[in-house]
């Protein structure tokens, strides 16, 4: 397996710039990502360039800092992506790409994920088991994000 790629959306009932806001305020990951134990750092503003860590604690499995480094965010478009690595220095990374459109009294979330698996590690054991816990991840942090938005 030399990669993990994946979109998922949900509708919401709130407006699509406070939707927008929500979830770009990195204090509040670890409430609506379940996968997220901790935010360990953080940038003064979101911007091209702009990091921050994050505790990654997937059920079941072992803990892992990521780092994660914002190649787009524009409140105009409401489109968020970033590029994600593990703090442990494997070449390997994620980019991820949110967007917030209007839909009815309410917007869509939706969420794309590439990720470049560049080791061997990655590519035989640890892709498959993250592409399958990504599949469950994704849609429960969704739930979470619209129930907290409610």
């Amino acid at each position: 397996m030399n990669g993990i790629h994946g979109t998922a959306s949900t509708e919401v009932a709130a407006a699509p710039d406070a939707v927008f806001a929500f979830l770009t305020d990195l204090d509040r990951l670890p409430a609506w990502n379940d996968a997220i134990e901790e935010l360990v750092s953080r940038p003064e503003r979101l911007e091209a360039g702009s990091e921050w860590q994050v505790k990654m604690h997937p059920r079941r499995m072992p803990g892992w800092g990521s780092v994660s480094t914002v190649t787009e965010h524009d409140p105009m478009t409401r489109r968020f992506s970033y590029r994600t690595r593990n703090a442990d220095g494997n070449p390997s990374w994620t980019e991820w790409t949110w967007s917030v459109e209007p839909a009815g009294a309410g917007a869509v979330v939706a969420v794309s994920w590439d990720a470049y698996l560049k080791t061997a590690d990655r590519r035989l054991l640890a892709g498959p088991i993250r592409k399958r816990q990504l599949a469950r991840e994704v849609p429960k942090s969704l739930s979470a994000l619209k129930a907290a938005l409610a």
